[in-house]
């Protein structure tokens, strides 16, 4: 079998058309989506990187720190400051079993569950927000797209 040839890459002229290009539409996307969900998620006195920390440790309860960092986007410093945070609004503690080694697994508090419940809502609302118009089939096409992108992407 022979191997499939190479596309060229479309060129652009400087400036013309980068507000049309998908990478520039992908930071417009996130950039609303996260002014967005913050808004929605005031009234619940979570940011959405603090939403994302909870989301994360309710979804990966053993994960270690540098996995936690990197569901959250953010460095493990950046991890520790906003783990602080969350400990001490009394919505994260210290789990009653060890884990990795030497650090202390984390769990969500009964507050912490309960304001994770009420933010997750917040989010679905400004996601559905976004999606709107798109058809269901659409939708799975977008998702596909963008997880195909991350994974290009992330095998560079």
């Amino acid at each position: 079998m022979s191997e499939p040839e190479s596309k060229p890459k479309p060129k652009r002229e400087s400036g013309t058309d980068v507000e049309a290009g998908a990478g520039y539409l992908i930071k417009r996307v996130q950039q609303s989506l996260r002014r967005q969900c913050d808004a929605a998620l005031r009234p619940t006195g979570l940011s959405m990187a603090q939403y994302v920390a909870l989301r994360a440790l309710a979804d990966h309860p053993d994960a270690s720190a540098a996995e936690l960092a990197r569901l959250c986007f953010v460095t493990r410093q950046s991890l520790q400051d906003l783990l602080a945070g969350l400990r001490s609004a009394g919505l994260i503690r210290n789990a009653t079993t060890q884990n990795h080694g030497r650090t202390t697994a984390l769990a969500l508090t009964d507050a912490g569950r309960k304001r994770l419940t009420a933010s997750h809502d917040a989010v679905l609302s400004v996601e559905e927000s976004m999606l709107t118009g798109l058809a269901e089939d659409a939708r799975r096409r977008l998702c596909e797209s963008l997880v195909r992108c991350a994974e290009n992407l992330e095998a560079s």
